[in-house]
């Protein structure tokens, strides 16, 4: 092909279904995806454009007309007697309208607000079809290709959520009755799961999806069986006998009295207006849930109409998928470097080839430590899973090993200190390796960082390449001289003109007030945060009481433990940070708590939840004050929970648990009263 010549679409369409049907191996029969949905979504995307403007290329085994892949051999093949068909999807506003246009050409009773649809979270799992016959399971299968199926029916009875026989409350049964859901695992038993693997030295599951197709592909369904798997029922295929029913939204109804798990979010809407806003809503609060979405689900309620509307070859004309932004993506692992933090903690990162996830460009992304690294295996030349959710640090999942190219080295990792050269460290019985060297200019700047941050002294305009600037000329050694840094000392410097060094001076003038709790978290103790920091202060009152405190007095303080104590000691009596406190002391620096009046224990031995947005407390300061009055804060609901604290846009996960617990879930009114009393209103003591 010469250059400029535009490509052969023939020759590009041969190249895509060979592409595409090469990763629905990987994705549905492997478990071992080579590239994120968000890339596969774009190849079939493009095949489908080309099919269209060129009709003549069209074929019915294109994998733009089927669905899924082809059963593994490793399975009993099961036939569906309805076929389990794919989703059309939609990534825009414009596309959802278009679909729905679409519908009214074909129905006009569609058009409007009026138009009765039924949305649910695109679950990211793995299809299955579950077969009932007279009330009892008899079949668990596979999506496959949507025609056949794998026969994983051991699997699937080990499913503690998927019930072997239908709910009383349904009888008479149907003859033949067959339930569509998705199979996936939680991400807090998928984060439970890895911790264990990652323990013994086994390799991690990339993602909840990945973990779950993985448990339930299981030739030994005793495997299955000690994996976390759960269950979301959003569908009927075949159906014998039974009732028989109108609309989408009351067989979901049916199927919650029948005994099968229905999604608690799913909602009747009218209009495409609310359902663009039910798919806004969760692509804001996506990480609100215990498991992961990855889009919303639009259908039709009336079955009737349904019915009336068919299907294509691939798929059904009544619902669509629309898909969130990817959260991720393939790219390529330049190089891996290592990072030195305020204790010294270096930390390996990933130089990428910069890529789009979740809507903003990442070029750099987190490996934790060098365990991480080697479990992973992960190497420079690597193409590499990219994940970043919301405003979580993006992550790299992992490597696409059939990518790899021959002979790549394994990265070791460094014996020295990419900022001093001193030397790397792990301490025995740690994951993590530091630099020893508290000269270090990387512990020096990172220190100081954090000193400046919101969460310490709260000093703005004090970032990172400020901070290096000034350690740079000498300016500033370490914490205690950003106090004695004089106008003179900066105008004229780069970026430094009157009104910034002003604004600057006033800041570091101002943070010498800030209470002594933030004090100790500025000063990068270690295991020391901003819970341990307020106990501290509230039992001493004085960093110099805290100070001439035994590690034993330490750690008698409720909630502190010998390891924060030891930390703390050990600190505050090494002479390079008694200086850095000196120069403090002098500077004029709030050292004082006061110490808080005690506190009644009204909460002694109870666990108190928060989530959503208080109006009077920040969420920190509200868990603060349930551990002053000697009770629990813990970040997740579990039947040991006393309450639940919802503010405003409170987390579904939390609100689902504390439903499935019985955990009574209380405003902020409330709170204040619960506080007080350690009561709940309303209820009598005890």
């Amino acid at each position: 092909m010469t250059t400029g010549q535009a490509p052969d679409p023939a020759q590009r369409v041969e190249e895509l279904r060979r592409l595409i049907e090469y990763h629905n191996v990987r994705y549905h029969q492997l478990d071992d995806p080579e590239i994120s949905d968000a890339e596969y979504d774009s190849l079939v995307r493009e095949l489908r454009g080309l099919e269209e403007a060129h009709p003549d290329l069209a074929d019915a085994s294109s994998p733009t007309a089927t669905v899924g892949a082809a059963p593994s051999p490793l399975f009993a093949p099961v036939r569906h007697r309805v076929p389990m068909m794919s989703l059309d999807n939609a990534f825009t506003e414009d596309e959802l309208l278009a679909w729905g246009r679409r519908l009214e050409r074909l129905d006009p009773d569609l058009a409007g607000p009026g138009a009765v649809f039924v949305c649910e979270l695109k679950i990211d799992g793995v299809a299955i079809s579950l077969r009932y016959e007279e009330g009892v399971l008899v079949t668990g299968a596979t999506r496959g290709n949507g025609l056949v199926g794998e026969d994983v029916t051991a699997n699937v009875r080990t499913v503690g959520l998927i019930p072997d026989r239908l709910g009383e409350d349904v009888t008479p049964y149907p003859r033949v009755l067959e339930v569509r859901g998705e199979l996936y695992m939680p991400v807090s038993a998928f984060e439970e799961l890895n911790r264990r693997r990652l323990e013994a030295g086994e390799r991690t599951f990339a993602n909840p999806r990945n973990s779950a197709a993985g448990s339930l592909r299981q030739k030994d369904a005793s495997i299955t069986a000690t994996r976390e798997l759960a269950f979301w029922a959003y569908q009927l295929g075949e159906v014998d006998g039974g009732p028989q029913f109108a609309s989408h939204h009351e067989t979901l109804e049916w199927l919650s009295r029948a005994g099968l798990p229905v999604n608690p979010e799913i909602r009747s809407v009218k209009g495409l207006g609310e359902v663009f806003s039910f798919c806004q809503h969760w692509q804001e609060h996506r990480h609100d849930l215990d498991y992961e979405i990855d889009g919303v689900v639009v259908k039709v309620d009336d079955l009737a109409k349904r019915a009336e509307l068919g299907s294509t070859h691939h798929h059904p004309r009544w619902a669509i998928a629309y898909k969130f932004p990817p959260e991720e993506r393939t790219t390529k692992l330049k190089e891996i470097m290592v990072s030195i933090g305020k204790s010294g903690k270096a930390t390996p990162f990933a130089v990428l080839e910069p890529v789009v996830v979740s809507g903003s460009t990442v070029g750099l992304a987190s490996l934790h430590n060098e365990d991480q690294v080697r479990l992973k295996d992960v190497r420079p030349g690597d193409t590499v899973m990219v994940r970043k959710a919301g405003d979580v640090i993006p992550e790299v999942i992992g490597p696409v090993l059939s990518l790899r190219p021959e002979g790549l080295p394994e990265w070791r990792f460094p014996d020295a200190c990419p900022r001093c050269g001193g030397p790397l460290v792990r301490l025995e019985g740690e994951s993590d390796t530091f630099c020893t060297n508290l000269d270090c200019p990387g512990q020096r700047d990172q220190r100081i960082v954090h000193f400046a941050s919101r969460s310490g002294m709260d000093i703005e305009g004090l970032g990172e390449q400020r901070v290096a600037q000034l350690t740079s000329l000498g300016l500033v050694a370490d914490v205690g001289d950003l106090y004695y840094l004089r106008r003179e000392d900066l105008i004229g410097l780069e970026g430094f003109a009157e009104l910034s060094v002003a604004n600057l001076l006033s800041a570091i003038e101002a943070s010498k007030d800030r209470p002594l709790d933030r004090l100790l978290v500025a000063l990068s103790i270690r295991h020391v945060g901003g819970s341990g920091a307020a106990l501290l202060a509230r039992a001493f009152g004085h960093l110099d009481r805290i100070a001439a405190a035994s590690p034993e007095q330490l750690a008698a303080v409720e909630g502190i433990g010998p390891t924060i104590a030891r930390s703390v000691h050990e600190f505050l009596h090494s002479e390079h940070n008694q200086a850095v406190l000196d120069k403090l002391r002098r500077a004029g620096v709030n050292m004082a708590g006061p110490a808080a009046p005690a506190l009644a224990p009204t909460l002694a031995g109870k666990s108190v939840v928060v989530t959503g947005t208080l109006s009077g407390w920040s969420r920190e300061a509200a868990e603060e004050a349930i551990v002053a009055r000697g009770g629990k804060a813990p970040g997740s609901v579990s039947k040991r929970t006393f309450a639940v604290v919802a503010g405003e846009a409170p987390g579904a996960a939390k609100l689902s648990a504390a439903e499935a617990a019985g955990v009574p879930v209380v405003g902020e009114e409330a709170f204040a009263h619960l506080l007080e009393t350690g009561e709940l209103p309303g209820a009598g003591p005890g």
